[in-house]
C-alpha cells in the first residue's frame, strides 16, 4: 500500500464526511443559531466542496485503478456519487432533492473510497 494512495483515500473519505455533516448537522445548528443558517444557505459552500472532492475522488480513483483495475461496480458507484453531489450542489432538479441527493452522493463516495482502501490494504 503506498501512503499517497492511502492519503488520498483518508482525504476523499474526510471530505465526504465533512459534506456529509454539513448537509445533516448544519440546519439543526441553523435552527439555533441565525449566523449558522447564513451559512448554511450559502451556496458557495456548495461549490467549492464539490471542486474539492470531484478531482480528488478522480485522482484518487484513477491511481487505485492504475495500480489495480476496479471493477465496474466501484467506477459506477464513484460517478453516480459525483453526479449526485454536482446535482445537488446545482440544485438540479429541485432545491428540495438538494439535501438528500448529496447525502447519497457523500455516502456512495465514501463507501467506494472505504472499499477500495480495504481492497488496497488487502493486496
Amino acid at each position: 500500500m503506498k501512503p499517497s494512495s492511502a492519503l488520498l483515500d483518508a482525504g476523499a473519505i474526510a471530505l465526504s464526511s465533512l459534506c456529509l455533516l454539513h448537509c445533516l448537522a448544519l440546519p439543526l445548528l441553523a435552527a439555533a443559531l441565525p449566523l449558522m443558517g447564513v451559512w448554511a444557505e450559502a451556496e458557495w459552500v456548495h461549490i467549492v466542496f464539490v471542486a474539492i472532492a470531484a478531482p480528488t475522488t478522480g485522482f484518487a480513483l484513477w491511481r487505485a485503478h492504475v495500480q489495480h483495475p476496479l471493477p465496474g461496480l466501484a467506477l459506477v458507484s464513484a460517478a453516480l456519487g459525483l453526479l449526485l453531489l454536482l446535482a445537488g450542489a446545482a440544485g438540479w432538479p429541485s432545491h428540495e432533492a438538494e439535501t438528500p441527493m448529496t447525502v447519497a452522493g457523500s455516502l456512495l463516495l465514501a463507501s467506494t473510497h472505504i472499499w477500495n482502501a480495504w481492497r488496497r490494504h488487502r493486496h
